[in-house]
């Protein structure tokens, strides 16, 4: 049953509760960390007037809706989803209790919010643009591979990534790009070997990660299989290409979580998630890495390396 009341917090002590898929290491502590340091640019401090109260599923998506009702149970003000598709989970659980999501890649086609100007709940907070930035994706790994088969990972129990599935097909019609969906059965790392197979049985040369946080936890296993295998991958953000991947492209995360802080203190001040306008990222980084480069043994074209916005090897 969803709660229809909240009890006050007691004492001045602001309490934000915290559900993420990630398990608490990088790079979601840098993201933490960022999130941490805008309360404390804005005045709050822990331990003094704020209690920050994280779960973390482990890369487990089924287990957000339970956590998501505990932390509603515990009476926290705010509950912050991150990244990607835990804000649905949380959603189901309260209608009342504001919920800030960080990374959301379409939050109005998986109707977390009615609009992105006026989301007319009790969900609000900031988008990301995986969705977007699919066909530019497609469009680098393509200069890299003129003809061929692009295998698509995704990773179907999450609701954030059918939007970008839908956009990445489209967008590979229109590139002339042979793409092959490849669904990910489950969250364990038997499960991203086997979708290996069926990509290496495909006979795809190159690999399109959609933006999901249960491939995140696998991204150094995922990144060592494609350069086992020899296949240029893109990820959706520059944790990917930091840990292997040959390149990706997306928002700065770190700077995301950083504004979260902002959307959520003014909340605690008295705003109303409704009336407060789902914001968008402006700021995209290009990260190649190039020891994967040499390990494939590749050349980067000109038209590719003067996109480059970052190098990592």
């Amino acid at each position: 049953m969803l709660p229809t009341a909240r009890a006050q917090t007691s004492g001045g002590v602001r309490r934000v509760g915290l559900l993420a898929l990630y398990p608490d290491a990088e790079p979601y502590t840098r993201w933490l960390a960022a999130f941490r340091e805008g309360f404390r640019q804005l005045g709050h401090a822990e331990g003094t007037n704020l209690v920050i109260e994280p779960r973390y599923a482990a890369g487990q998506a089924r287990r957000l809706e339970g956590m998501a009702a505990e932390l509603v149970a515990s009476n926290v003000d705010v509950l912050v989803t991150a990244p990607a598709g835990a804000a649905a989970f949380a959603a189901k659980v309260t209608r009342t209790v504001p919920i800030v999501f960080i990374g959301e890649p379409d939050p109005v086609g998986t109707r977390l919010v009615a609009s992105l100007a006026r989301p007319g709940g009790n969900l609000t907070g900031l988008a990301d643009a995986h969705a977007d930035l699919v066909p530019k994706r497609l469009e680098f790994l393509k200069q890299l591979l003129p003809s061929g088969a692009i295998a698509m990972l995704w990773n179907p129990a999450n609701p954030s990534t059918a939007p970008q599935v839908r956009i990445a097909q489209a967008a590979a019609a229109s590139l002339g790009i042979r793409l092959v969906p490849i669904g990910i059965k489950g969250d364990r790392l038997e499960d991203v070997e086997q979708a290996f197979d069926a990509i290496v049985k495909e006979r795809a040369d190159g690999i399109l990660v959609v933006g999901d946080a249960t491939l995140g936890t696998h991204r150094r296993r995922i990144a060592a299989l494609a350069i086992q295998h020899r296949l240029p991958t893109s990820g959706s953000h520059a944790a990917w290409s930091e840990d292997g991947l040959l390149m990706s492209y997306g928002t700065e995360f770190t700077a995301l979580f950083r504004r979260a802080a902002a959307v959520v203190d003014r909340i605690l001040k008295g705003a109303q998630p409704a009336d407060l306008p789902v914001e968008e990222p402006t700021a995209f980084e290009f990260v190649l890495n190039t020891k994967t480069a040499k390990a494939m043994g590749l050349v980067i074209p000109r038209s590719l390396q003067a996109r480059i916005d970052r190098s990592i090897g």
